[in-house]
């Protein structure tokens, strides 16, 4: 958010937020494309879930909203009233920038949401450029293929600055990408050269090269020359998709759009366990009263999808019951008699993760791999081949009395559950 104001408008604009805050205006949504240049441009909004509805209504090239409690602009825009000191005494304008540093403010977001280095030097490279809008590309290894993540950036059609809004995230459960493998669309000109045009993730490539009129190949490999083919067209009709390429090209995965609010939201891990199907743990959630809370989340693929296309989500929070530490007591698990270890796990399962741990079976250690079912109240376990195994092996007490535990905790999840879906995408 920028403000470009007189200082007597601003003592205004605090003024009438206030007004709407007592009013039951608890929401205020900031379209950061434009500074803003008084209380016009701070529309309060008495629910969140209608916040989010204008927000996804009105979203486009030069909309880029975010939700903020009015009450915490309320206390920004007086502190800024307090200390300002970029004033233009001429024309008595506020020219204040939220971030000073633009650059390393998106660095430390980056860093937040668990990118690395290589991508960040990609980040100022078209910063650098002044390119008014880019993509960033990851993968992550799934439990079944992979997950490509892109990241969002648009410049601020008044100024320099540069936001990260949003990151989507598809679980493509096609055969991963070896190291240094690109895809590529190989398309012939009239005078018999090849253009080549490497694509990142294999959404983009599929789309690239259906967009393509005249004779083309989709192909992945490290260079034109060190390739292999997925799909084939001539005279802009496609008569090859290879054998292992034709679930990814007939019937793609659908990406989830993770909305985004200066670093804060989903991180690159959590949203490629989402898309998974697993569930992930957040306690720097907010109601839509405003109240902060700690939940389980976990895309709902029970429900249509929204209008924006994506799934909404599933809610377990504190109340539901489920206690991730609690259960990896009751399991005989050798990294839970290392602290540290135990510790790892324990932050590994509430990001989303499918973890690999050590359990004893039929007298010698064996390797699992451990993962949360939220929703029922329990662990599962998996072999490293992916079949799954019965939890109740690896449970340190035996019989009817281990029976009846688990049976006590499921009627008490039942009894507390508090889960319901919602659109959240932050």
């Amino acid at each position: 958010m920028r403000l470009e104001m007189t200082l007597l408008r601003l003592n205004a604009t605090i003024i009438n937020l206030d007004r709407d805050l007592k009013e039951g205006y608890i929401w205020t949504v900031i379209n950061n494309y434009y500074p803003v240049e008084g209380p016009w441009h701070l529309p309060g909004i008495k629910e969140r879930k209608v916040a989010e509805e204008y927000m996804n209504d009105y979203r486009g090239y030069d909309r880029d909203f975010q939700l903020y409690p009015t009450r915490h602009v309320i206390e920004h825009l007086k502190k800024v009233l307090n200390s300002a000191k970029n004033i233009n005494k001429e024309k008595e304008l506020i020219h204040i920038n939220m971030n000073l540093n633009n650059l390393e403010d998106l660095k430390d977001e980056m860093k937040k949401l668990g990118f690395d280095e290589a991508l960040i030097t990609k980040m100022e490279e078209h910063m650098k450029n002044d390119d008014p809008a880019f993509k960033l590309y990851d993968e992550v290894k799934a439990s079944r293929g992979q997950v490509d993540i892109t990241l969002h950036f648009k410049q601020s059609g008044q100024s320099d600055y540069y936001y990260l809004n949003k990151l989507e995230a598809v679980h493509n459960q096609g055969k991963p990408l070896q190291e240094g493998q690109k895809y590529m669309v190989i398309t012939k000109t009239e005078e018999g050269k090849n253009i080549v045009k490497k694509l990142e993730n294999v959404a983009e490539a599929i789309d690239f090269f259906k967009k393509q009129n005249g004779n083309s190949e989709l192909a992945v490999g490290k260079d034109a020359a060190n390739k292999t083919m997925l799909a084939n067209m001539e005279e802009g009709k496609v008569n090859y998709v290879s054998k292992d390429f034709k679930r990814d090209y007939y019937s793609p995965s659908i990406p989830q759009t993770f909305w985004l609010d200066h670093g804060k939201g989903f991180s690159k891990e959590q949203a490629a366990n989402l898309v998974q199907g697993r569930a992930v743990y957040r306690d720097d959630l907010l109601s839509r009263e405003g109240t902060p809370y700690k939940a389980w989340m976990q895309l709902d693929t029970e429900k249509e999808r929204d209008r924006q296309n994506n799934l909404t989500f599933r809610q377990f929070t504190d109340a539901y019951g489920f206690d991730v530490k609690a259960l990896l007591d009751d399991f005989k698990i050798k990294e839970m008699a290392d602290p540290k270890k135990a510790t790892a796990l324990e932050t590994s399962l509430i990001n989303g993760n499918r973890q690999l741990v050590t359990v004893e079976k039929e007298g010698q250690e064996a390797k699992m791999y451990l993962e949360t079912a939220v929703r029922y109240g329990k662990l599962n376990f998996y072999r490293e081949d992916g079949k799954p195994e019965k939890r109740e092996q690896f449970l340190k007490e035996t019989g009817l009395e281990v029976a009846n535990i688990f049976s006590k905790k499921q009627e008490q999840g039942k009894d507390k559950e508090v889960a319901q879906s919602t659109g959240l995408g932050r």
